[in-house]
């Protein structure tokens, strides 16, 4: 989104208004670079309806940055956010990368207490993941690179865990924290099912029945709306697919799975057909029940994706 220039930006939003009334409350979130965040760039965005930036900063060790292979340097991305800051954007994203290997604790803790410093309200950290066909998988394949080390990670997640709490920072789902409630409208609307239309080559929408996505291939998009089509893929969602995607979302966040909604889509009793599964993971301590909600302790956040799985219908 940062190649976009001030009109290109002005004229995108120019069309949304011609279809939607723009709310006062509208969170529009910016992603970008470090590298891409220029004050010449910040002062354009400023005077565009953009209200949030999500800025990836992923590393502030030059080493890391280096194998990573991110094209800004640690300067560039404090500079980048005191400059965002200055201008007037006060609701920051700030996007962390724990579990690399070339990273002590020590290291990583230098990472999030820079991190914490810049008094961003928000921040997502992910676990480094290597994907198939990328460079770091495609080293991997050849022995020139190890792979994600899981003890690792997890001495990073619970090191930045701790120091998030300390500076007032609510985990409200596995991956994101913020301050003051200041939680990323857009990605909740996700978690919790809510509809949301997306635009442009490879975007998703979903209607509260049938998911659609765009193809993702740029050329063949831009000819398709030369003859006013727009070519997608669509699936209409199952009762099964409604509530393992609910599971797997609400699991994630602070609000749980409230078996109440689970019943409602099954037409059935869910806690009593997966009693065994559920007393089971009570009695390893990975959830614990509340006013018929699940919820992921501390322990079980270290295997969300296992523990939903298993629950799945």
């Amino acid at each position: 989104p940062s190649m976009l220039s001030e009109n290109e930006l002005n004229q995108i939003f120019e069309t949304i208004y011609q279809y939607f009334t723009p709310l006062p409350s509208a969170e529009i979130t910016f992603e970008a670079n470090p590298d891409d965040l220029t004050p010449q760039k910040l002062q354009e965005f400023k005077k565009t309806p953009i209200n949030r930036l999500s800025i990836g900063i992923q590393t502030f060790n030059e080493n890391t940055l280096s194998f990573l292979n991110r094209a800004h340097s640690k300067e560039e991305a404090l500079n980048c956010i005191k400059n965002a800051q200055n201008i007037g954007f006060d609701k920051l994203n700030l996007d962390l990368i724990y579990g690399i290997q070339t990273m002590s604790l020590k290291d990583f803790e230098k990472d999030v207490n820079q991190l914490l410093a810049l008094n961003s309200q928000h921040i997502s950290a992910y676990c480094l993941t290597i994907e198939e066909k990328t460079t770091f998988g495609k080293w991997l394949e050849k022995g020139k690179l190890e792979n994600v080390n899981d003890q690792q990670a997890i001495e990073h997640y619970q090191l930045m865990i701790d120091l998030f709490n300390q500076k007032g920072f609510e985990q409200y789902e596995i991956s994101n924290f913020a301050k003051n409630q200041n939680y990323a409208k857009h990605n909740t609307n996700y978690w919790k099912g809510k509809k949301y239309l997306g635009i442009g080559p490879g975007a998703h929408s979903f209607d509260g029945k049938v998911r659609q996505y765009n193809i993702s291939n740029n050329p063949k998009y831009i000819r398709a709306l030369s003859s006013n089509t727009i070519p997608f893929d669509s699936e209409i969602l199952t009762q099964k697919d409604f509530v393992n995607e609910y599971i797997m979302t609400s699991l994630r966040t602070k609000w749980g799975t409230n078996l109440n909604e689970v019943d409602n889509l099954l037409d059935g009793n869910f806690l009593i057909k997966q009693e065994s599964l559920i007393n089971n993971f009570l009695k390893k301590k990975l959830i614990h029940l509340e006013s018929n909600t699940l919820f992921l302790t501390s322990e079980g956040k270290l295997l969300a994706d296992y523990i939903s799985s298993e629950l799945f219908i």
